[in-house]
């Protein structure tokens, strides 16, 4: 009977520590999936996070009207300061080579000046423009365009003097150059009759490559 009752009271003992154990384990599992469900769900937030700044750093593409509408932009930019710096040069005495205002300029000396002062690499002799740029109809220039000439016999159909066009109201045009003329220097210019007498052409440099000569 002493027997029975020792394996009865071993018997329960065990039992209830085998019903804790069960707990124990049943708690246990569901901490770990607890811990496992925020773990995927942390990794889940952080590639989502990844992936928006994939697509925020992603290059944006460019469709050629939008191409054409930021050329329209860098002439409107530039062209107007184009002019305006050569303005500050008025007054400034021609000097046929030169490309110093200090000393002097000659009229593609002039215009290198100015271009050079915006890191625009052009030809030095006004000859040189002959094939450059896109060349523009004279109802149709704007400020910043290039306006080239034959020299002083316009039987010779060459360019020998070059200006920057200054305005154009209304097809009168206006430009700036260094003239060997009465003037002597740099001055602005009208288009009168004697000047269309010896047009050449106008041409547009803008928009253009700061790191290579016009072509």
């Amino acid at each position: 009977m002493y027997l029975y009752s020792c394996f009865t009271a071993t018997y329960l003992q065990n039992k209830g520590s085998k019903t804790n154990i069960m707990r124990y384990l049943v708690s246990a599992l569901f901490i770990v999936l607890l811990i496992f469900t925020v773990s995927f769900h942390q990794n889940s937030s952080s590639k989502i996070i990844n992936d928006n700044k994939l697509v925020t750093n992603a290059p944006a593409v460019i469709n050629p009207a939008e191409k054409d509408s930021l050329e329209d932009i860098e002439i409107k930019d530039q062209a107007p300061g184009f002019v305006e710096y050569a303005k500050t040069l008025i007054g400034t005495p021609y000097l046929y080579g030169s490309v110093n205002p200090n000393h002097g300029l000659d009229c593609s000396g002039f215009v290198n000046c100015v271009s050079n002062h915006f890191g625009i690499k052009v030809p030095r002799s006004s000859v040189e423009f002959t094939n450059i740029g896109t060349t523009i109809t004279t109802n149709n220039a704007k400020p910043g365009d290039l306006i080239l000439f034959t020299g002083t016999d316009p039987g010779k159909h060459i360019v020998g003097h070059i200006g920057i066009i200054t305005g154009n109201l209304n097809g009168q045009v206006e430009f700036i150059h260094s003239s060997s003329g009465k003037a002597k220097g740099v001055i602005i210019t009208e288009l009168d009759d004697y000047y269309k007498s010896r047009l050449v052409k106008v041409i547009r440099i803008f928009p253009i490559a700061s790191n290579r000569i016009v072509a």
